[in-house]
């Protein structure tokens, strides 16, 4: 029985909400990696090239570490958590403080091999 590998890319402290790179992320869980690749590459959220960055990266450490296809590989686990949010000030009239965050995500993707039919 062959093993499958899990081939793990992520990113830390991508300057976008964890909200809007989730709605990225759910659209290439579960695809095959050169079509999510694809996804990313004409959809026009501002997630999707860090979120592309990161698959990318996680094709090349198969290729590299594991001797994997690329053509064989899926998105088994793709996910975003929230990263640390700074506080920015800005002052409002009459002396009052209006509070703004920053808020940043860690993209995590997880590639797996897809089993092949029997021949």
């Amino acid at each position: 029985m062959p093993e499958t590998h899990d081939v793990r890319a992520f990113a830390r402290y991508v300057p976008v909400s964890a909200q809007k790179v989730r709605l990225v992320v759910d659209l290439i869980r579960g695809q095959e990696a050169n079509r999510a690749l694809d996804l990313l590459h004409f959809t026009p959220n501002a997630a999707a090239r860090p979120v592309a960055k990161v698959l990318r990266s996680a094709i090349a450490n198969a290729e590299e570490n594991f001797g994997l296809s690329r053509d064989l590989l899926i998105v088994a686990q793709a996910f975003a958590d929230e990263g640390p949010t700074r506080r920015w000030r800005r002052f409002g009239a009459r002396g009052r403080f209006k509070p703004i965050l920053r808020r940043t995500s860690n993209v995590t993707i997880i590639l797996r091999e897809r089993e092949q039919a029997p021949a």
